[in-house]
């Protein structure tokens, strides 16, 4: 740890710091408005909620718990917060980590949901229903809010300066090797191997020809390319940069000028997986088309039926 106290990251705080602005204000105003109108959509048009939909509810609430975020964390990089701030500040970075993480469950079991439903219809009856789904996102919320607790632990205020950068500059304890295991394995490795699976079986069975009509085929295949690009894209930089971050406070990465550059890399990937928040609309976009699709066949089968039904009368 020798050479971590004495190697300045001062020039690459100031660069990121006239960078935040650029980034976070595109998300937070994009982002507030696309999930508000997602939950508007899913709340009110769709009045008949399926699976789908609750987990998309679900994720578009944690998405703007995340967004709320981002002003605190804006006026925290650019200003020293007193001691007696010390528990809203850890309060709203326990938000933060929850709704970051919560969305990476929520995108991992609505891949498993699909994966359910294409792979394996004729068990889906029975292990997909909506009361399922209910349960399951209760889980994941109780899940994430038990988990991220430890943040409490994070910061340690210097008592003769009485002030700390909140969202920055966690103490030693946010870097134990066991926390930043359980962080990489199970915050992101597991979830990424189980959407990458379940999204790779859901495309080899929609490209069977025999499997539906090339609609369907089509617009399914853009839900999962979707739901693939809002969790790889922001989240696999992020925790890259977080385990070499690790390296460095374990003083195997101690060369200045690397540490210097893993700073910037971290700084800026952690501000970039905010991106999400906008790259799930997309995802919202291809789910609500293959919903109302879904439904306007339902109702072409119905009227099919009573036409049917009519005639031989």
């Amino acid at each position: 740890m020798s050479n971590n106290s004495t190697c300045s990251t001062e020039e690459v705080d100031t660069l990121v710091k006239s960078l935040e602005l650029a980034i976070y204000v595109p998300i937070f105003v994009f982002g507030i408005i696309l999930n508000a109108i997602a939950i508007c959509v899913f709340c009110f048009v769709f009045k008949k909620w399926t699976e789908s939909i609750i987990y998309m509810i679900n994720l578009s609430v944690m998405d703007l718990l995340l967004l709320l975020q981002l002003p605190f964390k804006m006026h925290a990089t650019n200003n020293k917060w007193s001691a007696d701030k010390k528990h809203f500040c850890s309060f709203l970075e326990s938000l933060y980590f929850m709704a970051m993480y919560g969305s990476i469950y929520i995108i991992m079991c609505i891949s498993m949901d699909r994966y359910i439903g294409i792979c394996h219809p004729f068990h889906a009856k029975n292990l997909r229903s909506k009361k399922k789904v209910r349960i399951v996102c209760l889980v994941i919320w109780v899940f994430v809010i038990a988990v991220t607790t430890p943040v409490y632990m994070f910061h340690e205020v210097d008592e003769k300066r009485n002030d700390f950068h909140c969202f920055h500059r966690f103490s030693n304890k946010a870097w134990h090797p066991m926390l930043i295991v359980c962080l990489e394995v199970f915050g992101f490795l597991l979830p990424a191997l189980v959407l990458i699976y379940c999204s790779a079986n859901c495309i080899r069975t929609l490209r069977n020809p025999n499997f539906t009509k090339t609609r369907d085929k089509q617009s399914a295949v853009w839900v999962i390319y979707s739901s693939l690009g809002a969790f790889l894209v922001p989240f696999t930089p992020c925790h890259i940069a977080i385990f070499l971050q690790f390296l460095v406070h374990r003083s195997i990465i101690s060369e200045c000028d690397v540490m210097r550059k893993i700073s910037l890399f971290l700084q800026l990937s952690l501000h970039l997986a905010n991106i999400t928040c906008c790259l799930d609309a997309i995802f919202y976009y291809f789910v609500a088309k293959e919903v109302r699709s879904s439904k306007d066949r339902f109702r072409m089968s119905i009227t099919r039926i009573r036409s049917t039904s009519a005639s031989d009368a």
